[in-house]
């Protein structure tokens, strides 16, 4: 045996004896697994709360922006303003809209009255309320491009990001500010797919969340429709007992299942 040989010998058999056992080196199970206090095994795995709504608001028309009176992180009730634009010329064309309706309106029932004393032909009645319903839909027009000056918020909740400013003029489309519902947090989690063989809805779990150092109750809500065939993981969702103002959207931790024997 050459010394090279010999020497890669020594070495293989201070690594297998060195080596811990097999189990304990593959699975995801097998790494994350640890005994709670009664020996029940447990695995852990990492989770994420997320806000159960979260939109970016955009504009839908091109136009300035007036204000954007909240600041990221402030809190607002549903029907606020969030974003309001200027909108004169949009106005003015629904006032203008709205006289020739009126104008509209009165020449049609003027025909009517005249129809029955035969001064007027029907061609004539039914030209004045096709205008009429016309004047009728242009004010219906002006009224819902009006509506797109204001941005109202659809939920209460908090704006998480602000990206556009007051006195900017911005295209229909271009997004403005973000927001989201933290009224009641969801948590999403990646578990082994084989869990499905005792993991259902309403199972219940432990979570530290590594930003506040604490440890909370929490229950599975919802599991994914779909394995990773990939990963061969299952999207769950779950939501921590009780309310604990002190968690936010974006905070993550370490969830602890009991597996069963």
């Amino acid at each position: 045996m050459t010394r090279t040989a010999w020497t890669f010998g020594i070495w293989l058999a201070l690594v297998l004896a060195t080596a811990p056992p097999l189990a304990a080196q593959t699975g995801s199970d097998a790494t994350n697994a640890a005994l709670d206090a009664e020996g029940t095994p447990q695995s852990a795995v990492r989770a994420l709360l997320v806000p159960r709504v979260e939109s970016m608001l955009s504009s839908q028309i091109t136009a300035q922006i007036v204000s954007i009176p909240l600041k990221e992180g402030e809190r607002f009730k549903k029907g606020d303003t969030l974003v309001e634009f200027r909108c004169a010329e949009t106005l003015a064309e629904l006032l203008k809209s709205r006289a020739e309706l009126r104008a509209a309106s009165s020449t049609y029932k003027a025909n009517l009255t005249l129809r029955q004393h035969n001064a007027v032909s029907p061609l004539e009645v039914e030209v004045s309320k096709a205008r009429e319903d016309q004047a009728r839909a242009d004010v219906a027009l002006w009224q819902a491009r009006l509506s797109y000056c204001k941005i109202v918020a659809p939920f209460p909740g908090r704006v998480s990001r602000v990206v556009a400013k007051a006195y900017e003029t911005v295209t229909q489309g271009a997004p403005l500010l973000e927001i989201l519902d933290d009224r009641s947090l969801t948590m999403q989690l990646n578990v082994p797919s084989h869990w499905l063989t005792w993991l259902t809805a309403g199972t219940g779990f432990q979570v530290r969340i590594d930003e506040t150092g604490k440890t909370y109750s929490a229950t599975v809500t919802e599991l994914g429709a779909k394995v990773d065939p990939v990963s061969q993981t299952l999207l769950v969702n779950a939501a921590i007992d009780g309310q604990h103002k002190e968690l936010l959207a974006g905070m993550s931790g370490i969830a602890r299942f009991k597996v069963p024997r």
